[in-house]
């Protein structure tokens, strides 16, 4: 029972993961002893977050394409199955947020909203999954949001496309799991990240999110490793198309 937690000899591609949660979650699986896969359309970023784990004794390999454009997510999966190994976790992280009034959104931060948080979820997914079914094991974990449960003005499009990644996770799960995949989803509350960076710098905002919610504070993104952990591990092996919130209870304030 003691290695329900262990991910030693476990290979994890992280999508966007060379800053904020992604980086947190890559430098958390290689330290419960994964080979992480840092992904990343910039090959600058990637091979510095790359070079930072090495730095750290972890095992990471670096690997650069477009979770958003479905040609390039499938050359990018079978690139990595074929040359660093097989990919047993995947963790789809890659997203992106634009703030609006919802009668100005421009259509394409909409359709660039989509590809982002929705689309690489369902190519990134797909690609991976059809080797995990053939080897009849794996676990997939999508990054959904509290905003899949909730609303708050300015980011009606974002909130679809979590709600979607929320839906998208139980359908996997629906379609999957009879071959042995565990497909599960993480949905962060507010944290720390550079994609959050202005609400964070905004006492306005802090000081309603801290009385929002029941924590009383931000999360750090560390927090999030747990959970991931979990639903990567063998101590997740019965649980399947959960959405697992780490939000420090706003979510019950509902």
């Amino acid at each position: 029972m003691t290695n329900l937690f262990d991910l030693t000899g476990r290979r994890a591609l992280i999508t966007g993961s060379s800053q904020g949660i992604g980086y947190a979650l890559a430098q958390g699986l290689a330290l419960h002893g994964a080979q992480v896969v840092i992904n990343g359309r910039t090959a600058e970023t990637v091979e510095r977050a790359v070079a930072e784990l090495q730095a750290k004794n972890l095992s990471a390999r670096a690997a650069i394409f477009d979770v958003t454009k479905k040609d390039a997510a499938e050359r990018g999966v079978a690139d990595i199955e074929n040359n660093i190994g097989p990919i047993d976790i995947l963790i789809n992280n890659a997203g992106m947020q634009f703030r609006s009034p919802l009668e100005d959104f421009p259509a394409d931060k909409w359709e660039q909203l989509l590809t982002t948080n929705i689309s690489s979820v369902f190519y990134v997914g797909q690609a991976v999954a059809r080797a995990m079914i053939a080897r009849k094991a794996g676990k997939i974990i999508n990054i959904a949001s509290v905003q899949s449960e909730m609303a708050r003005p300015g980011i009606a499009p974002y909130t679809a496309t979590k709600g979607a990644v929320r839906n998208l996770t139980r359908g996997m799960c629906a379609d999957w799991a009879k071959y042995g995949l565990q497909i599960n989803a993480i949905a962060p509350g507010y944290f720390k990240t550079p994609l959050n960076q202005a609400l964070v710098d905004n006492p306005e905002f802090s000081s309603w999110l801290e009385k929002r919610t029941p924590a009383g504070r931000w999360g750090d993104v560390e927090e999030l490793v747990g959970a991931a952990v979990f639903l990567s591990g063998r101590a997740s092996s019965f649980v399947n198309g959960h959405t697992l919130y780490v939000d420090g209870g706003i979510t019950t304030c509902l």
